[in-house]
């Protein structure tokens, strides 16, 4: 769990409500989408060598046919690292004064934006789809007075638990919200 120490620019005193990462089937989507992707190259080598066997039987063709599988199969295990490491580093903080969200970029970029709760002017869920109303995912916008400063939960389990818990600590700050249900 993450304690107050490791909060960015923690303010004294600050106390963790909740930490929210994406939804569990988030990462098994991403998981099957990739396993689907390096069976691809399998796919196709059987098939050219069931329709055109001869055709791999050439000295160049087919060094060069493992070459590009290789290539491919390499680029498939950067895009799969990469989508790991966006799922498990986008993190949404909630504490007692301000919604922190801490975003990956990419390997070598992450951003961090925060938004205090008596700034905060509408809260909203937001699920649609058949496996998000199922599963019970969905997204969580945050937003302030000025249109720049919204905070996206993206695919976020229980948004509406989100959402209310949200309202309910921007309504012990003394800050009325309005609510909006999509």
């Amino acid at each position: 769990m993450l304690h107050i120490y490791r909060l960015p620019d923690a303010l004294p005193g600050e106390q963790v409500i909740s930490i929210v990462h994406r939804d569990a089937f988030i990462a098994v989507k991403r998981v099957i989408f990739f396993f689907l992707l390096l069976a691809l190259p399998i796919v196709v080598i059987a098939m050219i060598l069931f329709l055109f066997p001869a055709l791999l039987e050439t000295l160049w063709l087919w060094p060069l046919t493992l070459l590009i599988a290789s290539a491919y199969l390499f680029f498939v295990w950067l895009l799969f690292f990469f989508s790991l490491v966006d799922y498990f580093l986008d993190v949404w903080i909630i504490t007692d004064r301000r919604v922190i969200d801490v975003r990956q970029n990419g390997f070598f970029s992450r951003s961090i934006s925060e938004l205090k709760l008596d700034k905060i002017q509408d809260i909203s869920s937001d699920t649609q789809g058949f496996f998000p109303t199922v599963l019970k995912y969905g997204n969580v916008i945050v937003q302030s007075a000025s249109e720049q400063n919204k905070l996206f939960f993206e695919e976020v389990p229980n948004p509406e638990d989100i959402r209310d818990k949200l309202m309910k600590l921007t309504d012990k700050t003394g800050v009325s919200v309005i609510e909006k249900k999509a």
